[in-house]
């Protein structure tokens, strides 16, 4: 692999780095928000913001959401963002960050990890299905106006 990868929480002084990575996914945040959001997720009892660091460089970021149920026994865990660097993509970072987001839920007593991953995202929908990911096809979204 060649990488000395180690993960870590994401903190506010990653928050360029996560930027970058959340650009490449489509998502152009304000840098202001964008701090404010990994203030309120560190602060947030059932958030939790991990990153990949490699030589002092964030080459990836997962965001999770740790979900109360109340019908079934274990709580479940929502990857709400999850993205390597694309120049380090194929190195076991995404695997990694992963697992990791896999032994976080099941310490919490999760009894599955959800997420959604829009069509156009081929390439992510290998990588889930061969984390262990199975589909679920119908997703529902109302969204609120502020």
């Amino acid at each position: 692999m060649g990488l000395t990868m180690e993960i870590r929480p994401g903190e506010v002084t990653d928050s360029e780095a996560i930027a970058a990575l959340l650009a490449d996914l489509g998502y152009f945040v304000d840098p202001d928000l964008l701090t404010q959001n990994i203030r309120n997720q560190q602060q947030h009892p059932d958030a939790t913001l991990l990153v990949a660091v490699d030589a002092d460089t964030v080459v990836g970021v997962i965001s999770l959401h740790f979900i109360p149920q109340l019908a079934l026994k274990g709580d479940f865990c929502r990857i709400s963002y999850f993205c390597v660097s694309p120049g380090t993509r194929g190195q076991g970072i995404g695997m990694a960050l992963e697992a990791a987001a896999t032994a976080l839920a099941q310490a919490r007593g999760c009894d599955r990890i959800e997420v959604h991953c829009h069509a156009r995202r081929e390439l992510a929908h290998q990588f889930y299905a061969g984390q262990g990911y199975t589909e679920s096809p119908k997703y529902l979204i109302k969204p609120l106006t502020r």
